[in-house]
């Protein structure tokens, strides 16, 4: 994939179609058909975000994200699921975790569903990026390659996109949760909700060794440093972020295997 900043905007398809499922009509439904056969299924977390963001950042930066490709691209735009496996955060307060086969099962029949209504093309993008719930998930993309002949899907999380930003951006090596990045997504998307800013953190797991106490192993919640985050930052973000998901959509679309 090209970086971001080689990317032009000319080359991506644009049409405001506003798409989004939970606001528009049956009859809008039918003909946004006409217009496309994609759909965006935005996948998040209710979970603790450091000291001063919002629990359900993950699932409001990724559904946000998602509104702004649906205004660049044609796709239509699923209600994001908000509930996801969430295991090094789960005794954090706040945070609600559930099972792995619950977000695999949710995965498969939400599309299996969008199917029947004649969606083809399937992003499941998750603002929820730990190991074990973005298992689950492809998980449930292979299961709707194998049920579905026609489905074509893409599995990916907001950190893949994030890889592809250039560096002029990001400037906390390895930023994961609630440091810069997350920081200054809301910051832009949601000022409001920003209480302040945490201590740049990290986590310290022993490896290979699973933490039973995991508050222990990271007392603050925070992976990078929040102190550098600004609005300005998170508004160029998604900007990208959007063009790149845009350019993984027509590659989808025109996947053929």
């Amino acid at each position: 994939m090209k970086n971001v900043s080689e990317i032009d905007s000319q080359s991506v398809r644009v049409l405001s179609c506003g798409m989004i499922l939970e606001d528009i009509t049956m009859p809008a439904f039918q003909e946004g058909l006409e217009r496309t056969k994609s759909v965006i299924i935005p996948f998040g977390s209710v979970e603790e975000h450091g000291q001063h963001l919002p629990l359900g950042t993950d699932t409001i930066h990724v559904y946000e994200l998602a509104k702004e490709v649906s205004d660049i691209c044609p796709v239509f735009v699923a209600p994001p699921v908000w509930y996801g496996l969430c295991r090094s955060t789960s005794q954090h307060p706040g945070t609600i975790t559930i099972s792995g086969s619950t977000v695999e099962a949710l995965g498969v029949e939400i599309v299996t569903s969008l199917y029947s209504h004649g969606l083809r093309n399937f992003v499941m993008i998750s603002g929820h990026a730990g190991g074990t719930h973005m298992a689950t998930i492809i998980n449930a993309g292979e299961k709707i390659l194998e049920t579905l002949p026609e489905a074509k899907v893409a599995v990916l999380s907001v950190l893949d996109l994030s890889a592809e930003l250039a560096p002029d951006i990001i400037e906390t090596p390895g930023d994961s949760h609630a440091g810069e990045v997350e920081t200054s997504l809301m910051q832009y998307l949601r000022p409001d909700d920003v209480k302040g800013t945490s201590p740049e953190e990290y986590p310290a797991f022993p490896g290979k060794i699973l933490a039973r106490d995991k508050i222990r192993a990271w007392p603050g919640g925070v992976w990078g440093n929040p102190a550098k985050a600004s609005a300005e930052k998170g508004k160029t973000i998604v900007s990208r972020e959007a063009m790149l998901l845009c350019k993984l959509l027509k590659d989808l679309e025109t996947f053929d295997g």
